[in-house]
């Protein structure tokens, strides 16, 4: 009796950078490029959220204006306007999801609202790439570092596809790096993953895989509390001017 063939296990992929949208500047290209080509695809359909800026048209705009010098078909979901009935299936359709920055707490309240965050597991599960900057960056941790509300940087509870905590423009906003240890040190975020401006942290599954920059002197860190203190480590990260 011949065995009944299984399908292989779909690669998962997160791509979370730093801080940096997917521009038209040259060096976002190089970001644009490397998330288009973990699709594998000959022309991936390609999707963006800006839901955490209340789906602000600037950064639809400069979305469309960087993927258009790429073989790719975009499109965007809109969370604001008229939002497709069939979310699940409109989110199944895409090779990549790219989520723009901006108020991570409200962005997440209307994810859940809609079940976009059940949806987008489901996606990732199935091996669409998911990803983004700043909001969209810490969105997919346990938990984030985040300029939500109003005053000093608080840390949330995020989707927890992926383990641990996370703080993008780790070299662009100076609160951002002490913040984030003393939030270690004190155990009220888990270790994790911090990225300058311009890094992407390309997870695999659950497991950082490699750490890419638009810029030279960009790093990804790693972060661990030991004792009652957090103990932060450069991680090899290459430049992806250099070719």
């Amino acid at each position: 009796m011949r065995k009944a063939q299984t399908q292989p296990k779909a690669k998962r992929q997160i791509i979370a950078i730093g801080g940096a949208a997917l521009t038209p500047e040259l060096d976002n290209l190089l970001l644009v490029e490397y998330f288009l080509k973990q699709t594998r695809k000959k022309k991936p359909r390609v999707c963006f959220i800006g839901a955490a800026h209340g789906d602000a048209d600037a950064g639809r705009l400069r979305f469309y204006a960087g993927l258009s010098q790429f073989n790719c078909k975009p499109t965007h979901l809109p969370l604001f306007a008229r939002t497709p009935r069939d979310l699940a299936s409109f989110v199944l359709e895409q090779d990549a999801i790219i989520v723009g920055g901006g108020n991570t707490r409200s962005m997440l309240a209307v994810w859940r609202d809609w079940g976009l965050d059940v949806h987008l597991r489901a996606a990732w599960l199935r091996g669409v790439v998911l990803g983004g900057w700043s909001a969209g960056s810490i969105c997919w941790f346990e938990q984030g570092i985040t300029d939500s509300i109003a005053g000093p940087l608080t840390a949330m509870n995020c989707l927890g596809f992926l383990p641990g905590s996370n703080c993008p423009h780790y070299d662009s906003e100076r609160q951002r790096r002490p913040t984030y240890r003393r939030m270690i040190a004190g155990g009220k975020v888990a270790g994790g993953y911090a990225a300058d401006d311009g890094v992407a942290l390309h997870f695999i599954g659950e497991q950082l895989a490699h750490v890419v920059a638009n810029r030279s002197r960009a790093r990804g860190w790693q972060l661990a509390r030991a004792g009652k203190r957090a103990v932060e480590r450069a991680l090899p990260t290459r430049n992806l001017a250099k070719r």
